[in-house]
């Protein structure tokens, strides 16, 4: 007998958020069938009941898939089959592992398996949205240790109101979209992207969230209550040596401190710090060693977390010696390459991008391919973070979901500054060459100067900072940190990343890992940030203040035409041989689409002239043509009776041999007109019946003088 529990959640608008487990997917630790209209997700989880040996971190592993059939759609391809992820469902996926990482317990080492899958969908409602509650759901049922529940939403802002995970339509028209997750009492997570909206805006769509969020996580705690779960299952994933531990405190701690005060750089603070730990492990023999060798490790770490700590909140010093607030040196150059259409260098401190931009045609755009989303994409960002970038001897392996995500991130900080229409495809390419810091945010800065460079008319320049938190004590005391180095973000208690211009941010990324964050911290730190924004964005404006005036010599021209649409198919001919045949003899690539009941044509060539003579041959297709107009033509065919001249691309017309020259002709050779001659005639006249054109070239030559008559 299957008798499902149920727990409905109302939102504001009336539509409703069912969970249910009891009924689907037993066998699984957890199981949670979210439903909202005919959106279906299916959240699964899994844990481990011992820890890998030697395992001291979360191995958590969260997977989002969606179903081609969910949409009632074939995949594409060959095999027909679901393949590897794609971006947005990486993108999906790392924003629920975002949001359950932290909660876990410190000392729960056991693998945990997240798994949710869209089975169901109308194509209104926008799944990723409901993910993260769908597995915080599956968690609460199980009896995996979890300090939640949490849930994310997405806040769109459509005609100045907050909305509550806006539909695919409303997102069309909205100027903000963000999704933020949080618990009853704490955010925990927030990414998205805006147009240039303010700080004080950012904050309240998050206070708005979280309001929104409350529900879901109170509906979980109900639900778990009724499954019977609020008792989670015991482990032991630790096994401790407290006076091994004190031991190292005790030893290393004023060591530790005082290279963390010492403002040395990346790799002198890191081999002073290796020499530390070395040193000490000197003490003991190879047997105490691969006993205790791990636990050294760790206590290590805490030491050196919290001696990162103590120098920033009681001294206000850093590991680098900077202020709180102050930002690492920055150089920048443009035009380091001579290939691309647009290249740059951005360094701030010990992180440094490179990031080049390629111009393309409508042949060039990238097709979107998703269950949910059929378009293409004219604005592409791919961001490489190769091993050397920070020291390592490992090879590099394809892109991972980091690259994904830091990409995404920069991707829509810069693609709000776009030109409405740009006839270009654009790609940026970041390439991480240093890094001990936010190389996102050095993309977005890279990738600001080579769009100038390139000659892309951005609206404004896009300038980006990681921001960093050192609290205590619930958030008391507190220091926000400006510009956070690695070792700042790895032993911190926040990341948060913020991209915007003169007239406000473009793109933000939150990751929270203390409870307590207040919104008085929040909006300093966003004060803090605008600021560290601007200093930024004056190094980028010293270095290109605009962008070029033109593109670089060897970039494609393309230029836009607008035609009515009837004449779409007389542009591309039968078959394609009209546009074929002028891309040929004009040596461009031309393309043509019909867009909101228009014709819209694109030329591209590295001639101008090329371009140009492209436009004539269009202009003549598109061309009605009118009598008493004359014409340059092109004789087709020679017939006994006259010749067909296509005075227009794609019409021809019959030059009758009347209508050659004043005087008779017996043959169209004796005009001395042949085959391919290009010759100037007017069109005389239209049949009304057939459409057909009657063309004159005699009309265009001076008319023989007549005879006198003589008188009698």
């Amino acid at each position: 007998m299957i008798n499902p529990i149920v727990k409905t959640i109302t939102l504001s608008d009336g539509r409703t958020i069912t969970l249910e487990t009891g009924k689907l997917a037993k066998q699984a630790d957890g199981s949670v069938v979210l439903r909202m209209n005919n959106t279906m997700l299916l959240a699964t989880v899994c844990a481990a009941k011992e820890a890998n040996p030697g395992v001291d971190f979360m191995p958590l592993s969260v997977e989002y898939k969606e179903k081609f059939s969910s949409f009632g759609r074939f995949p594409g391809g060959f095999m027909k089959r679901e393949g590897r992820a794609s971006d947005y469902e990486i993108l999906t996926s790392r924003l629920v592992d975002r949001a359950l990482r932290p909660l876990f317990p410190d000392d729960y080492h056991a693998e945990v398996f997240v798994n949710v899958t869209l089975y169901s969908s109308d194509g209104e409602d926008v799944p990723d949205a409901l993910a993260g509650l769908a597995a915080s759901a599956a968690l609460a049922v199980s009896d995996i240790p979890f300090n939640g529940p949490i849930s994310e939403v997405r806040v769109g802002r459509v005609n100045g109101e907050f909305v509550v995970n806006p539909t695919f339509n409303q997102l069309e028209n909205a100027d903000m979209d963000i999704m933020v997750a949080a618990t009853l009492d704490n955010i925990m997570m927030v990414e998205g992207e805006m147009k240039e909206v303010s700080e004080a805006d950012l904050l309240n769509a998050i206070k708005f969230a979280h309001e929104a969020i409350k529900p879901h996580c109170q509906a979980q705690i109900e639900l778990m209550e009724a499954v019977g779960t609020t008792v989670k299952r015991e482990y032991s994933h630790e096994t401790n040596d407290e006076e091994l531990r004190a031991d190292v405190k005790a030893k290393l701690y004023d060591k530790v401190y005082s290279i963390a005060t010492a403002g040395k750089d990346k790799h002198e603070r890191s081999d002073a710090f290796s020499l530390i730990k070395e040193e000490y492990k000197a003490t003991f023999t190879e047997e105490e060693l691969e006993e205790k060798g791990a636990l050294i490790d760790k206590y290590y770490h805490d030491v050196e977390k919290e001696a990162m700590r103590r120098a920033i909140l009681d001294e206000g010093k850093r590991l680098d010696g900077r202020k709180t607030t102050e930002i690492r040196p920055i150089w920048s150059e443009i035009s380091c390459l001579s290939g691309p259409h647009g290249s740059a260098i951005f360094t701030r401190g010990e992180t440094q991008a490179l990031a080049t931009v390629t111009l393309g045609t409508k042949l060039d755009e990238k097709i979107v391919d998703d269950v949910l989303n059929n378009d293409k994409e004219r604005f592409l960002l791919h961001y490489n973070f190769p091993p050397f970038s920070t020291g390592e001897a490992r090879p590099q392996r394809g892109v991972g979901r980091r690259e994904v995500g830091h990409g995404n991130l920069a991707h829509r900080a810069l693609k709000p500054m776009i030109p409405e229409n740009y006839p270009y495809v654009i790609r940026i390419v970041s390439d991480i060459l240093e890094s001990n810091g936010s190389s996102s945010m050095a993309t977005v800065c890279a990738g600001t100067l080579s769009l100038m460079d390139a000659g892309v008319q951005i609206k404004r320049p896009v300038s980006g900072i990681a921001m960093g938190l050192i609290s205590e004590n619930k958030g008391t005391n507190y220091a926000v940190l400006s510009d956070i180095l690695g070792d700042e973000d790895h032993l911190g208690d926040m990341d948060f990343k913020v991209t915007g211009t003169t007239q406000g941010i473009t793109a933000t990324q939150m990751d929270i890992k203390v409870d307590g964050l207040s919104y008085e911290i929040l909006e300093n730190a966003l004060a803090q940030a605008k600021e560290g924004r601007a200093f930024i964005l004056g190094k980028i404006l010293d270095t290109m203040s605009e962008p070029r005036e033109d593109l670089k010599p060897h970039a494609p021209r393309i230029e836009v035409m607008i035609i009515p649409k009837d004449f779409i198919g007389a542009v591309i001919g039968p078959g394609g041989k009209i546009i074929q045949g002028m891309q040929e003899e004009t040596g461009t690539t031309i393309t043509i689409e019909e867009i909101d009941g228009i014709g819209r044509i694109e030329i591209a060539a590295n001639s101008k002239d090329s371009i140009e003579a492209a436009k004539a041959k269009i202009k003549g297709i598109t061309a009605v043509p009118e009598i008493g107009e004359i014409y340059e033509g092109k004789v087709r065919s020679v017939m006994p009776y006259g010749a067909f001249v296509e005075f227009l691309p794609g019409k021809d017309g019959l030059l009758h041999i009347s209508e050659i020259d004043w005087k008779r002709l017996d043959s169209v050779e004796d005009a001395g007109i042949k085959e391919g001659d290009m010759i100037q005639v007017k069109l005389i006249d239209i049949d009304p019946k057939t459409g057909k054109f009657k063309l004159s070239r005699k009309v265009l030559l001076p008319r023989p003088a007549q005879p006198e008559k003589k008188s009698e």
